[in-house]
């Protein structure tokens, strides 16, 4: 338990001091807030599909794989869908206030692709299922991201959008990638290569991100409000505590559940900051509360690993 513990704690730490660079290139002005926007249009549209890409087709096809892709899936998508109802009930009363539909998202929705490849690679370097899982994670976020999810936040059903669901980066990377995974269809090398470097930029990307957010946010409104340390909690230590008893009722791998574990321990999504800036409410809790998560994450995902 201890070395899973120091390799998390490792892995996590390393991840954070990606957003260093980003912190100084906002606090020095050689990059404005501005050009936030290209960083994150450059990882949503290349990079963050060769990782949904690449996360698939390292895998070799077998039916037993297929089968645990799906129930990881199902269950996921399932723990996802039931937390943003439970909590849309338990905000009910204060739904009016945008912060609170943040709250909502923000207690369920976990970053699972880029935080949650590098542990997994890291805890389990001989199970690339693992990695696998997180695509169907990536999947359960954009299925329910476009619907349920962006109900929840807008309030406003033109929102939904079926054709986000269908024709988003991660789905589409998805989609392209079976049936290079179930004919085994070898990839040209270059191609290849180009497609891991892309997928392997992901993490440090989505760092870089935060730290130039992190220098362009007011620190007294991510760290001196404890309500978003509750949310944080909830997020990072009671969803995954309580997936992981859900878990032990199923006789399944025990490698898959640890890696879905970890899935669900990932900090808060980065997408709660994306559907406040689609309605343009609620940005600021929702800026807050991923970098919260996000830097909390150094202590909360090393302890978690614990349990495995």
């Amino acid at each position: 338990m201890l070395q899973t513990f120091l390799i998390a704690l490792g892995v996590v730490s390393t991840m954070l001091l990606y957003a260093a660079p980003g912190f100084i290139l906002i606090k020095t002005k050689i990059v404005s807030k501005e050009n936030i926007s290209a960083f994150a249009k450059l990882l949503m549209y290349v990079c963050s599909p060769c990782l949904v890409f690449n996360s698939l087709t390292r895998n070799e096809f077998s039916p037993s794989l297929v089968k645990e892709m799906l129930i990881a899936f199902a269950f996921i998508f399932s723990a996802f869908l039931i937390g943003l109802l439970s909590f849309r009930l338990i905000f009910k009363k204060k739904s009016d206030n945008v912060k609170y539909r943040v709250y909502n998202l923000a207690t369920t929705l976990a970053n699972c692709a880029f935080m949650g490849v590098p542990v997994l690679e890291a805890l389990f370097p001989d199970y690339p299922q693992a990695i696998a899982f997180s695509a169907m994670a990536s999947m359960a976020l954009n299925i329910l991201g476009w619907s349920v999810a962006s109900y929840i936040i807008s309030q406003d059903k033109k929102y939904i959008s079926v054709k986000k669901i269908l024709l988003n980066p991660a789905v589409i990377a998805l989609i392209v990638a079976i049936p290079f995974f179930v004919f085994s269809i070898e990839i040209p090398s270059l191609l290849d290569n180009m497609i891991v470097l892309l997928a392997k930029m992901s993490t440090p990307l989505c760092m870089l991100i935060m730290g130039m957010r992190l220098a362009c946010a007011s620190l007294k409104n991510v760290f001196l409000v404890p309500s978003q340390y509750l949310i944080v909690a909830i997020k990072q230590v009671v969803f995954p505590l309580v997936s992981l008893a859900i878990l032990l009722l199923f006789p399944i791998d025990p490698r898959m559940r640890a890696s879905i574990y970890i899935l669900m321990a990932c900090p808060v999504a980065s997408v709660c900051l994306s559907f406040s800036e689609m309605i343009g409410e609620g940005q600021e809790h929702a800026s807050s509360l991923v970098l919260l998560g996000t830097l909390l994450s150094a202590i909360t995902i090393p302890v978690m690993t614990l349990l495995i």
